[in-house]
């Protein structure tokens, strides 16, 4: 199997050290930036009562959300390669705060879509990039493991603010719930703070001034142009033409589709079949308690000697467990059962989402990972707008959750199956071109060989033709 790309930093990363505070950073980040989207399904019954939206309908709030948080990657990389990651997400966590805060003075869903869905969206898109960049930064040898611990922050935040949002929408309403969770969000600039930059080593002694002094008007030319630079550079489509990227997306594209629209309307689902409603919310805690310790256990174990090598196959099995679980969800009936679904879809999901941006770098390497999650990200946020209201539209039009689930783990299922043929063909075509390549260049040092001693004969010969003629004039001088 071919090894993953090369990094080529310029300095060797910590893998430790304030390296793990940033992790704790971009843990409380990631967070808020996946469990918040999935944590507001809590407020979608009231909020669909009041305003008198249909299923459909109200799972454009979460969708938007998410889809927007996925486009606004290659900005959010760019500015993150200008600013810092610290700054970003200490401005993602302003905007966030704001977007909840506002969200809870709504009268339409459309306003809700705005606040909620666009603001609020592109506040988790500057979370999400800055925490995975400065990771991808600080972490090398040890970076399947601080990822895995990062991405558990979702499970982590889902399994605390399911039932606080629960609690709340009980003694506040779907308003006062919405402006107390802006309050909560804010703690991401907190995190924000802990992301400090990298230092390479061989910059921490050295304190001399720089004697070059640059003129204002070139200065600002200067910056002008290297943000040209990154702007076409973290939009690069030329990473269409790698194999293993287009593979890696198609897959991914085909999870991101169906895997939030079960969260979204799990509890729903759970109340439709008589399960109360705080036992329906706290479905999402069983999942997200599961999935807190699933995600790093699953970075320990991609990060062994025998797993990391085959991390994508890894991967394509993680995706088909995953569909799995809602393929079978529609046969179960009672609340026990649900219990022990919303476990499995813990442990798929969070095998998943430990391990789905660790491939990315894995193919890519760091050095390419920030433009690289850009494009995914822009790319995956089609399906993400579109998964949850395809699955509400269904639900509208059959009555019928069932459908939901059975959309969802076909394709999800579908998906795992692609990566992992397709990835074989992947690594067999790899070899094959390294095998064409190592006998192209047997052949040319065969031939610079066969040069060499011909050139070396023609010299031998020369110099056996100078060495006769030169016998023959001294005999015919001693004659």
């Amino acid at each position: 199997m071919s090894p993953a790309p090369k990094d080529v930093l310029g300095y060797k990363p910590p893998d430790g050290g304030w390296g793990w505070m940033v992790v704790f950073g971009a843990h409380i980040s990631i967070g808020f930036a996946y469990s918040t989207p999935k944590a507001l399904s809590i407020f979608f019954k009231e909020i669909q009562m009041d305003l008198g939206a249909s299923y459909s309908e109200i799972a454009w709030i979460s969708s938007i959300m998410l889809a927007v948080m996925y486009a606004g990657g290659p900005v959010s990389s760019v500015l993150v390669t200008r600013f810092g990651s610290r700054p970003i997400v200490m401005t993602g966590g302003l905007m966030c705060g704001v977007s909840m805060a506002t969200a809870s003075f709504g009268s339409s869903i459309i306003y809700l879509y705005f606040c909620i869905g666009i603001i609020g969206g592109c506040g988790l898109s500057l979370n999400l990039n800055a925490s995975l960049t400065i990771i991808s930064k600080y972490f090398l040898v040890k970076r399947p493991l601080a990822n895995g611990l990062a991405m558990a922050g979702s499970p982590v935040f889902l399994c605390f603010l399911a039932p606080v949002n629960q609690y709340l929408l009980a003694r506040f309403g779907w308003r006062g719930s919405l402006l107390i969770l802006g309050g909560m969000m804010l703690n991401c600039c907190v995190a924000g703070a802990l992301m400090r930059p990298v230092t390479p080593p061989d910059k921490w002694t050295s304190f001399a001034p720089q004697t070059k002094v640059e003129q204002p008007n070139e200065h600002n030319t200067k910056i002008k142009r290297n943000f040209g630079r990154n702007a076409k550079k973290f939009l690069d489509l030329s990473f269409f033409k790698d194999r293993g990227f287009v593979i890696y997306l198609i897959g991914n594209v085909m999870f991101i589709f169906g895997a939030y629209a079960p969260i979204v309307f799990l509890s729903a689902y759970a109340i439709n079949q008589g399960v109360e409603k705080y036992s329906a919310a706290y479905l999402l805690s069983i999942m997200g308690f599961v999935d807190m310790f699933i995600r790093p256990a699953t970075g320990l174990i991609a990060n062994s000697k025998w797993i990391r090598p085959r991390i994508q196959y890894f991967f394509s099995f993680a995706m088909v467990f995953n569909g799995t679980c809602h393929l079978l969800c529609p046969l179960i009936k009672s609340y026990v059962f649900l219990v022990v679904y919303a476990a499995f879809f813990g442990i798929g999901f969070g095998m998943v989402f430990a391990l789905i941006f660790e491939c990315l770098m894995d193919l890519m390497g760091s050095q390419r990972f920030p433009s690289a999650v850009g494009l995914v990200t822009i790319v995956e946020c089609f399906p993400m707008l579109l998964g949850p209201p395809a699955a509400g539209l269904l639900v509208d039009v059959f009555g019928d959750y069932k459908y939901l689930f059975f959309m969802c783990g076909s394709v999800i299922m579908t998906g795992g199956l692609f990566l992992f043929v397709m990835n074989i063909y992947n690594y067999h075509m790899l070899d094959k071109e390294k095998a064409a390549k190592n006998n192209e260049q047997g052949q040319k040092d065969t031939e610079n060989q066969d040069q060499e001693k011909a050139a070396s004969w023609i010299w031998c010969l020369r110099d056996y033709t100078i060495f006769r003629e030169c016998l023959t004039l001294y005999a015919q001088v001693l004659g």
